[in-house]
């Protein structure tokens, strides 16, 4: 099985342009990136023309407020929480194709990642941005979800209880709140 088999034009997510999948016969039920046989194959996106994309994703981690008092003091034994949760998040954006199978990969021409802590919570939401023929969802949502695992290891010490669970610590709400394409040279 090679990345070059055809796979169509529907795109690599065929619900992120709003176009469903077609099949030869026209059909909007056939599947993006299987064939007729049950092979999994990448989509051919070669003949899509480049567009200017924007995804933002966002997501929370709860956590106690003991902890969130130590984050904000920068009181954590492992260093500084949302720094490194940003430049996990920032890999994970760059890296994305590597860890969702069929993911091209795309040129990532922007990264931005904000925080909001709140008494019991942290949120992250991440942008990209790229100029290609497929969007970036999937790499905000990695960017989310890589970073909220990073705050939960670099405060997992602080979040366990007794028995070394979790009751209190849950990634919750992660989710595309924006998407734009615009055609390069309209």
């Amino acid at each position: 099985m090679s990345d070059e088999e055809p796979g169509g034009d529907a795109g690599r997510r065929a619900e992120s342009d709003g176009a469903s999948a077609a099949s030869a016969d026209g059909s909007a039920d056939a599947l993006t990136h299987t064939d007729d046989s049950g092979d999994v194959q990448m989509v051919d996106v070669g003949a899509k023309p480049d567009s200017s994309r924007r995804a933002v994703a966002r997501g929370e981690i709860r956590l106690t407020p003991e902890t969130i008092a130590a984050v904000e003091a920068d009181a954590v034994e492992k260093g500084d929480v949302l720094a490194t949760a940003r430049i996990g998040a920032v890999q994970a954006v760059k890296h994305t194709w590597e860890t969702i199978p069929m993911c091209h990969q795309i040129p990532i021409t922007n990264v931005d990642t904000e925080f909001a802590v709140g008494d019991d919570r942290i949120e992250l939401t991440v942008a990209v941005e790229t100029t290609g023929k497929t969007g970036c969802e999937m790499e905000a949502l990695e960017g989310v979800t890589t970073g909220l695992n990073t705050v939960w290891d670099m405060v997992k010490a602080a979040e366990k209880d007794a028995d070394g669970g979790y009751p209190d610590t849950r990634i919750s709400d992660v989710e595309v709140v924006e998407k734009r394409k615009e055609t390069v040279g309209e």
